[in-house]
């Protein structure tokens, strides 16, 4: 592949992005593997159970990044410099309201999910256990996701890189300290992961802090409270709302289906999902870099820019799903391996492992899409992508599940990420009309 300048804006955003997003996958495969090693496969379960309960509470708040991310980069390609200020600020103050609300409902957020997951009895204790310790981290990362979408608005992706590399090294050490060190297993997991998430904040906050300097002076108060901009902030951001809620009910039921069928099958599609997980953090590269560029495109009105962004950016895309699908073909197993010494969850894992060839070619189009509509706001094409693929994954549940089980559940899953890629490809030419 010729990189070109184009190429080199893009990868000049999506490396540092995908360095950053890659450690969040890797902090997930470090938790499984200490859990994994603790002596029951209810520990995989519980981290499982917990960390998709937080995966849900926080989905549902993604708007903070995603809105902040393309209004911001729009008002920079617009050059209205006020704008971008009055961006970070509103969203701010929603994340400090939101996380507040969340820790006065922690207990009924707690109780209510597990009472539809209904896992093992050791599984609900080990979760609660780790959900209670967890949820004081809210406010940091409600915060980090603003200040996050911020910075990729803004082009930089650098910053939010060295935060999350600074987070999750923290996150890494602190856990395996205070598992190891001071043996509290499931309590210092989640202590590790709270610990991190305000060091994180605290690094973004120093991060921000030059590039504030520099465009204070374009501060208005009456800017981050005018009426239409809040309007236009709570539009945008229901869209992203619905269409987070619709990913929810997906993921959320994913895990759930497995946890009904035993803590074998739970452990093993928590272990799948990390690869999942692994390719789409490296895949949201590439999108953060899409959001970042199509949204300064369409701010400063550059067609031509625009659409030579989404050409080279699918380019990269096809070649980065055609990398893992190799390595999963040839690694995965061996993968799978690093993750639990569990025999008998390992003989089940190495069963249901080619549904992660599938991964890579299903989930492209959807990553890079959703990059785009994000930076140009067109978030109804967002919403309308993921209800469709959500109703066809429903569909395909409740009629292959009963015939082939788990095989059933993970086709249903690889159908539902093409349907979103292929809905949002029919719809690409109303982006920019």
């Amino acid at each position: 592949m010729v990189i070109g300048l184009r190429d080199r804006k893009i990868l000049r955003i999506a490396l540092p992005s995908i360095v950053s997003n890659i450690t969040v996958p890797l902090l997930g495969l470090v938790d499984v593997a200490i859990t994994g090693h603790l002596g029951s496969a209810a520990y995989i379960g519980a981290i499982a159970v917990g960390g998709m309960l937080f995966n849900i509470i926080y989905w549902m708040f993604a708007f903070l990044r995603m809105g902040t991310s393309g209004m911001t980069s729009q008002a920079l390609g617009a050059r209205n410099l006020t704008e971008v200020v009055a961006v970070m600020q509103r969203a701010l103050l929603v994340a400090i309201l939101i996380s507040a609300v969340m820790l006065c409902l922690q207990v009924p957020l707690r109780e209510g999910a597990l009472s539809i997951i209904r896992p093992s009895a050791e599984v609900v204790s080990l979760t609660c256990t780790y959900f209670n310790i967890c949820i004081w981290g809210a406010p940091a990362a409600l915060m980090l996701f603003v200040l996050t979408g911020w910075f990729v608005g803004m082009q930089n992706s650098k910053a939010p890189m060295a935060v999350a590399v600074i987070q999750n090294v923290a996150n890494i050490v602190l856990s395996f300290a205070l598992v190891y060190g001071l043996g509290m297993k499931m309590e210092g997991v989640a202590l590790g992961t709270v610990l991190a998430q305000y060091i994180g904040l605290v690094s973004a906050g120093l991060f921000c802090i030059p590039y504030y300097l520099k465009i204070k002076k374009y501060y208005r108060k009456e800017a981050v409270l005018e009426t239409s901009a809040l309007m236009k902030f709570f539009s945008l951001n229901k869209d992203i709302f619905l269409r987070t809620c619709c990913l929810i009910l997906v993921h959320f039921f994913f895990i759930a289906a497995g946890a009904r069928q035993g803590d074998t099958e739970l452990a093993v599609n928590t272990m799948l999902m990390q690869l999942f997980t692994l390719y789409s953090y490296i895949m949201d590269g590439f999108a953060f870099a899409g959001e970042a560029m199509v949204g300064k495109a369409i701010g400063g009105r550059m067609r031509s820019i625009y659409d030579d962004t989404i050409r080279h950016i699918f380019r990269w895309g096809w070649a980065v799903a055609a990398l893992f699908t190799l390595a999963y073909l040839a690694l995965g197993n061996r993968f799978l391996a690093l993750l639990t010494d569990d025999a008998a969850v390992m003989e089940v894992a190495v069963e249901y492992q080619p549904w992660t060839l599938l991964f890579p070619l299903c989930g492209l189009a959807a990553f890079i899409w959703d990059g785009v509509y994000i930076g140009a706001t067109a978030t109804k094409g967002m919403l309308l992508s993921t209800a469709t693929a959500m109703l066809v994954f429903f569909l395909l549940y409740f009629t292959l599940v009963p015939l082939w089980g788990n095989h059933g559940l993970w086709l249903a899953f690889v159908t539902y990420l093409a349907v979103r890629g292929i809905v949002l490809t029919l719809m690409r030419r109303k982006v920019w009309a």
